[in-house]
């Protein structure tokens, strides 16, 4: 699984405790990155995490291989055109296997934003001010 955009790596850490073999993190801060990297420590889970502190975009365009899940959970205040760009770039990349799924995290008065032709909302979850949109990889 890749954890875009992983902050304090919760996502990510969630899947590997339900059972992934591993995770890619991925965030911009150093902050973040040395937050997720102790988080893995203490849980036992540094042989399963890689974590790696770049661009998401530069992080997708380095990817090699296809993941069966992705999240991402961008700041709020990432424009519209940065998301669907940002999804255009996952999508034609070839960066979620084929019936993996994608989990984009918004908020909840934010827009649906469009997406590439071969994925479709599966569900949309509400909680609190944000919602998150998941969808299946065809």
């Amino acid at each position: 699984m890749l954890d875009l955009f992983a902050g304090t790596g919760a996502a990510g850490i969630e899947a590997l405790s339900r059972g992934a073999s591993n995770a890619l993190f991925v965030d911009s801060s150093p902050g973040a990155v040395a937050t997720i990297r102790e988080t893995l420590r203490r849980a036992k889970l540094m042989g399963s995490g890689t974590v790696r502190r770049a661009d998401a975009v530069r992080a997708i365009r380095d990817q090699l291989r296809a993941f069966d899940l992705v999240i991402l959970d961008p700041p709020y205040r990432l424009p519209e055109a940065s998301v669907e760009a940002l999804l255009e770039e996952i999508a034609g990349r070839r960066l979620v296997a084929q019936g993996g799924r994608v989990l984009l995290t918004r908020q909840s008065r934010s827009y649906t934003p469009v997406i590439p032709v071969h994925w479709r909302i599966e569900r949309q979850l509400s909680y609190g001010d944000a919602v998150i949109l998941v969808f299946q990889v065809q």
